[in-house]
């Protein structure tokens, strides 16, 4: 019940309309609770004789009545239950905004599918407290309240014996909830397993089809799914017992009203009519109270849900700007420095950079070479600030990486990471992702530069080609240059490239780096590769191995060196002479 309390910045921000709601609801409950009255009236007054006028009128302020309570039902859901509607889109723009906040790392540990699970059913059912649990316990609430005040005033014994049945269906309904209440967060668990999963086999479908692993799979998300269709069916077995145990105890309060009641109207200490509204009201009690039950039972599953939403939204950012952030830096000129820099991605991890210390000037050409999983590609998430240093600083035109904002180094910062990340959206939103108004000038140079454009102009709709999801419809060096394509856009004053050119033919390579050459005069390019023939024209080359600076020099003075560097050089000539044999 606790974790329900965060919705309170939500109700604060509709409070007018939900007021409305509530003033609505009262107004429905008087004008229904006045027919049983006019019925009363109207039975009392047949035992008189009364004219068919006054019945005629007893029967219109029936129908009168009536249609104004549905008049103010109507209301009642024009405001509770579009605010129910509005909170639920509030709460899921909050929930989105802090997930597109949240660092990489929190990515790295926590499936997709989980997220998917909280952003719908999770949301979903914090949606059903804000508007039908809050509706119907207010509703329900004021009604019992004035329905047992008039009955008592018919007659108080009667009414005592009518309702003894209705304290064992709380305690019934409270026991019956608790139980709901765990088998519940049982199902969003699974539910989540179950997302994850479909998610992963939709993204590796190419695997699954290559390796003919279809029937496996099949296998797999079915064993999922009884496990969830188990935990659901327990849940509704429990839920089973709401309906028979809420319609016996009300049917047996409506028999003692019956008894008891028609035998003081045959002692004439209680009339028909009075009798007749008793029961009337008994009948209306039966949704209050089935109601309670039911929204006790949301009550639970949504404490359950915001439980779960609250465990993520209190995640902290890990990279935002501070107070140590520097505002008046409007821009950066390039240069980069690493001083004495450690790195690590969890304290019982091992250590992935280990004192390095390397400068870049502005204007320069730097490439990292090494073998896989050396720490190449970490070293340059630090300057983007992807990931912030376990030790040592990263610096930026010798302020701090940690003292500039944010937004200004990622939006001079141009990234191409190792793997390519395409929208399921037109080739040109994607090359102009990053800028924020459209330019064919620069789409046209940038498509050019990145080499994509001779691959466009065979496209039937160009620059309008709708690509398939994470760009299934291009190939693998198609990707690489359309990635590139969207980096340049940025106008970078830093451009990285992270093994970009993998997929790409040497040829194109070369006419690429040509072209890269003077779009990036005094802009400073960082490539990481694993060909020497794409970073021998560097300004200097360093050569990584273990987390350390191993080597660093020109392509020459590496060679002359005969260390890591030129025994990579040696495989990769040996590796050509064996292709052209």
């Amino acid at each position: 019940m606790k974790s329900l309390l965060s919705l309170k910045k939500y109700f604060a921000r509709h409070k007018r309309k939900l007021l409305w709601g509530i003033v609505f609801i009262l107004l429905s409950n008087i004008t229904q609770v006045y027919v049983p009255i006019f019925l009363k009236d109207g039975i009392d007054g047949l035992q008189s004789n009364i004219s068919h006028s006054e019945i005629l009128y007893y029967a219109l302020l029936i129908v009168g009545a009536a249609l104004l309570s549905g008049f103010f039902r109507f209301l009642i859901r024009q405001t509770i239950i579009v605010v129910s509607r509005e909170i639920e889109y509030d709460l899921r723009q909050d929930f989105w905004s802090h997930l597109q906040n949240l660092s990489l790392r929190y990515y790295q540990n926590t499936s997709t599918g989980d997220l998917m699970a909280h952003a719908t059913n999770d949301i979903s059912a914090v949606r059903m407290f804000v508007g039908p649990a809050v509706m119907y316990s207010i509703d329900t609430s004021t009604k019992m309240i004035m329905i047992i005040a008039i009955i008592t005033t018919f007659d108080w014994q009667l009414t005592i014996a009518a309702l003894l049945p209705l304290p064992f269906l709380s305690y019934m309904v409270y026991k019956l909830s608790k139980k709901i209440h765990i088998k519940f967060e049982k199902i969003q668990e699974k539910f989540s397993e179950l997302t994850t999963k479909a998610q992963e086999s939709f993204s590796g479908i190419r695997v699954i089809k290559s390796y003919l692993r279809e029937e496996s799979e099949i296998k797999l998300f079915e064993k999922l799914s009884e496990d969830y269709l188990d935990k659901t069916m327990d849940k509704v077995k429990v839920q089973a017992w709401f309906a028979p145990l809420l319609f016996m105890i009300t049917g047996l309060s409506i028999i003692i009203a019956i008894w008891f009641g028609g035998m003081k109207v045959i002692e004439q200490s209680l009339t028909l009519g009075e009798l007749s509204a008793f029961i009337v009201y008994l009948g209306l009690l039966i949704w209050p109270v089935i109601a309670f039950g039911w929204v006790l039972n949301i009550i639970q599953q949504s404490s359950a849900s915001m439980k779960r939403l609250n465990v993520i939204m209190s995640v902290k950012k890990e990279i935002s700007d501070s107070e140590e952030t520097d505002y008046f830096v409007k821009e950066i000129k390039g240069t980069v420095e690493f001083k004495n820099v450690s790195f690590r991605y969890g304290k019982n991890l091992p250590v992935v950079l280990d004192k390095i210390n390397i400068k870049i000037d502005q204007g320069d050409t730097v490439a990292f070479i090494g073998k896989t999983g050396v720490g190449k590609t970490t070293l340059l998430n630090l300057i983007p600030r992807l990931y912030d240093v376990t030790e040592g600083e990263v610096l930026i035109d010798g302020k701090n990486v940690k003292t500039i904002p944010v937004d200004v180094i990622r939006s001079s910062v141009g990234l191409v990471p190792q793997e390519t990340f395409l929208f399921s959206d037109t080739l040109e939103n994607n090359i102009l992702y990053g800028v924020k108004e459209k330019d064919e000038s620069i789409l046209e140079r940038v498509a050019d530069i990145s080499e994509i454009k001779k691959d466009v102009d065979d496209f039937p709709k160009k620059y309008q080609t709708i690509l398939g999801e994470r760009g299934l419809t291009l190939s693998g060096g198609q990707k690489q240059r359309t990635c590139l394509a969207r980096a340049l856009a940025v106008n970078p004053k830093i451009l990285i490239l992270d093994d970009s050119f993998s997929a790409v033919d040497t040829h194109t390579e070369e006419e690429i780096l040509r072209k890269l050459k003077n779009f990036m005069e005094n802009r400073t390019s960082i490539i990481v590769s694993h060909r020497i023939s794409t970073v021998k024209d560097s300004d200097k080359i360093f050569v990584i191995d273990n987390g350390k600076i191993a080597e660093e020099g020109t392509h020459e003075e590496l060679i002359e060196l005969n260390g890591i560097y030129a025994d990579i050089h040696q495989r990769q000539l040996l590796e050509e002479e064996l292709k052209q044999i």
